[in-house]
């Protein structure tokens, strides 16, 4: 069989318009994944959605790795030195399969890129949910940590690496105020 007797014989016949659709739809789809800006026609014309948009990592990758470090303030008023935050586990094979622990790095990256949003619009993170969150988990690191003792309160900050790219240097993003090591509640959180 000649391949263009298989090609014709595939879209004809019953169930012919339905692969050929089907086919069409593969193409476009593949087409559209390209990152050249020629195959983004393909997207505008798309007015129901149905191309996907599938990136093998992601539709804008990080390129840079946060680093979370805190220290803390004793009963003495005197300063730690900055601690980092261990965060990512030793991969494993296993973890190519199943691997939930690394929600948790994710969620602690995505609450870091919101505060970071909210810190380039000029506005202060503090009071804002995700400055919360990350200032509980520390608060909960810090209570977890063996070494530590009359805490009084920690101070956090966050740190932009290239990663693997050791030719840029690290840069600081945010340092935070002190916290107190007992939050203060937030009146419209208080239950009634």
């Amino acid at each position: 069989m000649k391949v263009t007797d298989f090609v014709k014989e595939a879209f004809t016949g019953p169930g012919g318009v339905t692969r050929a659709a089907g086919a069409a739809l593969l193409v476009t789809t593949l087409a559209a994944q390209h990152p050249h800006p020629a195959f983004e026609g393909l997207r505008e014309k798309d007015l129901f959605s149905l191309i996907p948009n599938w990136k093998f990592f992601a539709p804008n990758p990080a390129t840079h790795d946060f680093h979370y470090l805190y220290r803390t303030l004793d009963e003495n008023r005197e300063t730690s030195a900055w601690i980092e935050l261990d965060l990512i586990q030793t991969r494993r094979p296993i973890q190519a399969i199943w691997f939930s622990s690394r929600r948790r790095e994710k969620a602690v990256f995505d609450i870091c890129s919101s505060m970071l949003k909210s810190i380039a619009k000029g506005e202060d993170p503090t009071g804002s949910p995700p400055f919360r969150v990350l200032a509980e988990f520390i608060r909960k690191q810090i209570r977890e940590a063996s070494n530590v003792t009359d805490v009084r309160g920690f101070q956090l900050a966050i740190v932009r690496a290239p990663g693997h790219d050791e030719s840029e240097d690290p840069e600081v993003l945010y340092v935070s105020t002190y916290q107190p090591m007992i939050p203060v509640s937030v009146p419209f959180l208080k239950a009634a």
